[in-house]
């Protein structure tokens, strides 16, 4: 599947990221640093990822940014299953525009995840410090090293009930960009991110993949919103997938 155009101007646009589409390739090479992000990883054309889209439709990108030769016009990321709105930058000063509107948490980032079980109470912040679980790539509220501060607000939009299983559908906003930060943060909750294999439950999830042919994490970037250069606020909107929402078309309301 390929990337939808949300936006373009001369300065940036903005794309709609399928589910299972990597932002950039990295070959993992062998390290005592198990953690080893993947801007210090080599690079590794073997499939397709929304960088070579990138390029070969909008090639003056190429030069852009702190590491073009790995991701050019990238100023953030999401998740390689994870579905939604992502900015580019398609020169080097509104590059540096929009990273210096993400450093100082002047853009707003909304998500809708659902998420196992009934989560109270609607509406909450949660305030957990991230760490990097010893021996492992996973990121922990827990005990660990690397610690950096992590917020995330949010708000229960409805709750489903589905074969003796509640769940919440849940919008979120991260004031900080931690890497897995949503994720951790609802599985530090008891309530982890349905289809996630990584912070999730295992067993409930292979039930519910097969049930309902999911192959992702049920974690979608709704929109981003902040103001331009010349003061104009925008918005930048992606629907809810069709396999995200049919899903919950099944569902019933509690």
């Amino acid at each position: 599947m390929l990337p939808q155009i949300i936006y373009e101007d001369k300065d940036f646009l903005a794309v709609n990221k399928p589910a299972g589409l990597l932002v950039h390739s990295v070959l993992k090479v062998k390290s005592k640093n198990p953690a080893l992000p993947a801007d210090r990883q080599k690079p590794n054309d073997k499939q397709l990822t929304l960088v070579d889209w990138l390029i070969k439709y909008y090639p003056e990108i190429k030069n852009v940014g702190d590491q073009p030769e790995i991701r050019p016009g990238i100023v953030h990321r999401l998740d390689k299953d994870t579905s939604g709105v992502m900015v580019i930058a398609r020169h080097q000063k509104y590059f540096e525009y929009l990273k210096n509107l993400f450093k100082n948490h002047q853009i707003k980032k909304t998500y809708l995840a659902l998420v196992w079980g009934k989560l109270e109470p609607k509406k909450g912040i949660i305030e957990k410090p991230i760490r990097f679980k010893r021996g492992t790539m996973k990121r922990t509220v827990w005990e660990g090293k690397n610690e950096k501060p992590a917020i995330t607000e949010y708000k229960v939009k409805k709750y489903f009930h589905f074969n003796n299983q509640e769940y919440s559908l849940v919008e979120l906003s991260p004031k900080t960009g931690r890497t897995h930060q949503i994720r951790v943060h609802l599985a530090a909750l008891s309530h982890p991110i349905v289809g996630d294999s990584l912070y999730g439950f295992k067993k409930f999830n292979q039930v519910f993949n097969k049930s309902f042919n999911l192959n992702r994490l049920f974690l979608h970037a709704q929109s981003l919103e902040f103001s331009r250069e010349d003061g104009k606020r925008i918005k930048l909107e992606a629907d809810l997938p069709e396999e995200l929402s049919q899903i919950i078309s099944r569902f019933r309301y509690i």
